[in-house]
């Protein structure tokens, strides 16, 4: 049975460093962010929390943002053409949810995290096991 992720929600801000680039979220209170090792996700410590799409909106900087993928190209990784900084992305686990990083943040919300591991570097039976993670945009 796959763990629910809901708990109360609070809106975030957050965006780009060079500020061109802005969003709200809803999420929890406890962040639960995902720490993977894939060859991406390492090399750009990209640190996430996964939410519905539905609960996201980008304020503004479509024209700012730069898409990345690579091997499947199910992920889009999607960054500041300005100052580069990926401040949310696609995932490839919840194609109908976006994942956000907590450092970019901008509001003083943030009141616990819990950081979760997922072996990105063996996705395949990562995401076939894992309880939490591609329910996370349910």
């Amino acid at each position: 049975m796959e763990e629910k992720y809901n708990e109360n929600l609070i809106e975030y801000t957050g965006g780009c460093h060079c500020g061109k680039v802005g969003w709200n979220v809803l999420a929890p209170a406890l962040l639960k962010v995902v720490r993977c090792n894939c060859s991406v996700c390492r090399m750009k410590m990209n640190d996430h929390v996964i939410v519905p799409e539905n609960r996201f909106i980008l304020l503004f900087g479509k024209d700012n943002l730069q898409t990345y993928t690579f091997n499947t190209h199910q992920a889009r990784h999607l960054f500041c053409k300005n100052c580069g900084v990926q401040s949310f992305y696609r995932p490839r686990s919840n194609p109908g949810g976006v994942g956000f990083m907590p450092h970019c943040i901008l509001s003083p919300d943030i009141q616990e995290i819990q950081l979760i591991q997922f072996d990105g570097k063996d996705w395949e039976k990562s995401y076939h096991e894992d309880k939490l993670i591609k329910s996370m945009s349910n």
